[in-house]
């Protein structure tokens, strides 16, 4: 007589196998999941998402695209911008240039360059001083870095002057320098304050674990804390450049002459002379533009990244 026919049992190992894909499927999010419980697929959470990504760039793509337009445009008007430049023409890149907006720019770019590279310095070493180390008056220090960013720049552009005209101590006059611009940017409290808040998250451990190696202060900090801090310095430096490079008060307090001045100082003196017209100071803009725009799109993941972590730390 055979033997009855048994139905196929599942394995207790094919099972939790089968349970562990299923969760996973479950709990794995899709794509485009959001904290609105949006996805990718067809439907008014997909539209809506279209709606709202569609609003999102009009009102900050917008602006951007009408400078460049009348930049390029023949003779723009106030009521006239548009996207798409009317008459195409690079007659008022031209004329901005021999305006000397490039003279202006090279200003802009090297007091950039060289504040940014001072602040970030300055800012690193205070960071890891503040936060790696243990001292007397330490909170009081943390305290002025941060009184530093309530004091407008109005409020102090009067002593400002006085000071760079005549700098205690040395007697040095540094006004129509780069370096009366570049100096006073040398301190921001933020990049401060950001470096010396994310390097406190570092572990103590890989700091104890290199000095039993027989690492000093200035080999810690270059080969050990720095590389640990891209993000934040990503973050530093790309608000850093774009607060440099937006100063309009301070280089006009430090200038003696015209030719000091930085191509945001020069845009002011574009819209006031009368043998110019929009255009010129639309391609002005469009120039003034271009610095920070390519940093943001070559640090924007930097900028990202050091956001997050600093978002999801503790």
């Amino acid at each position: 007589m055979s033997a009855p026919a048994i139905d196929p049992v599942r394995t207790p190992a094919s099972a939790a196998g089968t349970r562990r894909t299923t969760d996973k499927a479950r709990t794995t999010p899709a794509r485009f999941d959001t904290a609105l419980g949006w996805s990718d697929r067809p439907g008014a959470g997909l539209a809506l998402r279209i709606l709202f990504c569609a609003i999102a760039l009009a009102v900050f793509a917008a602006p951007f695209l009408t400078i460049v337009s009348g930049a390029l445009s023949t003779n723009p008007s106030g009521s006239s911008l548009s996207f798409l430049p009317h008459h195409t023409t690079l007659l008022n890149v031209r004329v901005a240039g021999e305006r000397g907006i490039w003279d202006y720019f090279t200003n802009s770019l090297v007091i950039a360059g060289g504040g940014l590279l001072l602040q970030l310095a300055v800012s690193v070493l205070a960071a890891y001083a503040l936060a790696r180390h243990r001292f007397r008056g330490q909170a009081l220090i943390l305290t002025l870095f941060m009184l530093t960013m309530m004091l407008p720049e109005e409020v102090i552009a009067i002593p400002l002057s006085l000071v760079l005209g005549h700098v205690p101590v040395v007697g040095l006059d540094l006004k129509g320098t780069v370096w009366a611009v570049i100096l006073p940017l040398g301190a921001w409290g933020f990049s401060v304050m950001l470096l010396t808040e994310f390097m406190k998250d570092i572990p103590t451990e890989i700091e104890e674990a290199a000095r039993i190696d027989g690492v000093g202060e200035l080999r810690m900090l270059w080969q050990v804390i720095l590389p640990l801090c891209k993000p934040a310095l990503g973050v530093a430096g790309v608000l850093g450049f774009i607060m440099i490079w937006d100063q309009y008060l301070l280089p006009l307090i430090a200038a003696k002459d015209p030719t000091d001045y930085t191509v945001t100082v020069a845009l002011s003196i574009l819209r006031t002379d009368p043998e110019v017209g929009s255009g010129v100071v639309l391609a002005g803009a469009v120039v003034a533009l271009l610095p920070s725009l390519i940093v943001y799109l070559l640090l924007q993941r930097s900028l990202v990244s050091g956001i997050a972590a600093g978002a999801t730390k503790g």
